[in-house]
């Protein structure tokens, strides 16, 4: 049996019923499903209820011909944002000319009638194969595999159309706090929170709305309609409440990283309708999310950002102050990236040796054991160990698996036997972690 039977849906569009029983027959017997049609305005009343996968265009047809019926179908596949349908124009004329005006309007090809059958069958396979290629290949290349939302690179390009021409609400979902979920629970564990929370987003947004990922944590969405200003505060409860019991659902009850959403906000048009100038205004209403306690959401609005210019230089030190804060970190010590480590690292040495105050620096190594998951889950355990039960001024460096090199500033060796005994018998304790665990230590004396 032919592979490629009954895969092809055709519509068959001629106002010549003998026509229209000659096509249906020929395409019949190659497996193809057939819709017979008599005209380009059935045509177009057809297609709002079904998407075949071709059409054979009749050219010369009463009232409306197959130009004007390309020109109308398309037309209305751009205005409902659907992907264009392949059309293969049928004539009885042989004139160049009007084989040169179908392709220009358009078309995908062009056949002469009376035609070959087989000419005809190979042709449509053809059309159909090459428009599924194409569809595919800009599927990937626009899509996040990660979340199935658009990239960035599709999501710009889809967007800043949108706001061109509609008004809506465009939003930037940032995720707050979400490093420490790679630092604490490993990235795997990363990558299920953020198709969690690309879950709940398709959860909270309706089919005309748009949403991306423009970044590792950072996702775009525009929401047409009459601009609704509730919607950012909406979107942000549902969202923040939403991403809780996920990440419960993930880590456990017992998961203390204070995760959640930040929103900035702009209404379109009403602050215009250039994507690059609203993309910066829900940007730095982001900002002022991100520094005032992060988990909710800011409308842009420009007297508020001009007042904030003119502010006098106290209301700036006191902004200041709030942005180089640690904001909702929590009891225990710090699990740091590597740069920022290695920086903290630095300044701490030269404040010890400065004031000649001691420290002890040890590096825990957890034995590998089980799967590579296994492995990564206990290490993340560890983890989260070292983070409750270690002080504020700590700072911990988790830059490989199952390896945790620590800095304890203002700690002699004796006192940091106590603490390392502390944090072993918790991990022993411990169900998630279980496993033996090795470390060597030096101290750094005045």
């Amino acid at each position: 049996m032919d592979t490629e039977k009954m895969k092809y849906h055709v519509a068959v569009v001629d106002d010549d019923a003998q026509n229209l029983a000659n096509a249906k027959g020929l395409l019949l017997e190659n497996g193809m499903k057939v819709t017979c049609l008599t005209s380009g305005r059935d045509l177009l009343k057809f297609i709002k209820k079904k998407t075949p996968d071709l059409i054979l265009l009749d050219v010369m047809m009463p009232e409306m011909d197959g130009f004007e019926t390309l020109s109308a179908l398309r037309s209305y596949e751009e205005e409902n944002d659907l992907a264009m349908i392949p059309v293969i124009f049928l004539t009885g004329d042989n004139d160049s000319s009007t084989e040169r005006r179908g392709l220009m309007a358009g078309a995908s090809d062009f056949v002469c009638k009376p035609f070959n059958r087989d000419i005809l069958v190979r042709r449509i396979r053809n059309t159909v194969t090459y428009n599924r290629t194409i569809e595919t290949l800009t599927e990937e290349a626009t899509t996040d595999r990660l979340t199935g939302f658009l990239n960035k690179a599709g999501g710009t390009a889809k967007v800043s159309a949108m706001c061109a021409e509609k008004s809506g609400v465009l939003m930037i979902l940032d995720l707050d706090n979400f490093k420490l979920v790679n630092d604490l629970y490993g990235h795997d564990m990363g990558d299920k929170v953020l198709m969690a929370f690309a879950k709940i987003v398709r959860e909270n947004t309706r089919k005309e709305d748009v949403a991306c990922r423009i970044g590792g944590d950072e996702f775009l969405t525009f929401m047409p309609g009459d601009p609704d200003r509730t919607l950012a505060e909406s979107m942000a409860k549902r969202l923040n409440k939403g991403l809780v019991k996920e990440a419960k659902d993930l880590m456990g009850e017992g998961f203390d990283i204070p995760l959640g959403i930040s929103v900035g906000a702009v209404m379109v048009p009403d602050m215009g309708r250039d994507y690059g100038t609203l993309f910066s205004y829900a940007d730095a209403s982001l900002y002022r999310v991100k520094k005032n306690g992060k988990h909710g959401y800011e409308i842009y609005d420009p007297s508020a950002f001009a007042e904030e210019k003119s502010d006098d230089i106290e209301s700036e030190f006191a902004r200041m102050i709030r942005i180089v804060e640690e904001r909702n970190w929590g009891d225990g010590a710090q699990l740091l990236g590597n740069d920022a480590f290695t920086a903290t690292y630095r300044y701490i040495m030269r404040s010890l040796k400065r004031y000649k105050r001691c420290a002890v620096r040890i590096l825990f190594a957890l034995s590998r054991e089980g799967s590579d998951e296994d492995y990564a889950q206990k290490a993340a355990a560890f983890g989260r160990i070292l983070h409750r039960n270690l002080r504020k001024s700590d700072i911990v460096l988790h830059n490989k698996t199952g390896r945790f090199f620590v800095l304890l500033p203002e700690l002699s060796e004796n006192n940091a036997e106590g603490v390392i005994a502390r944090v072993l018998k918790l991990a022993a304790a411990s169900e998630d972690c279980g496993a033996e665990i090795s470390f060597v230590t030096d101290s750094i004396m005045p």
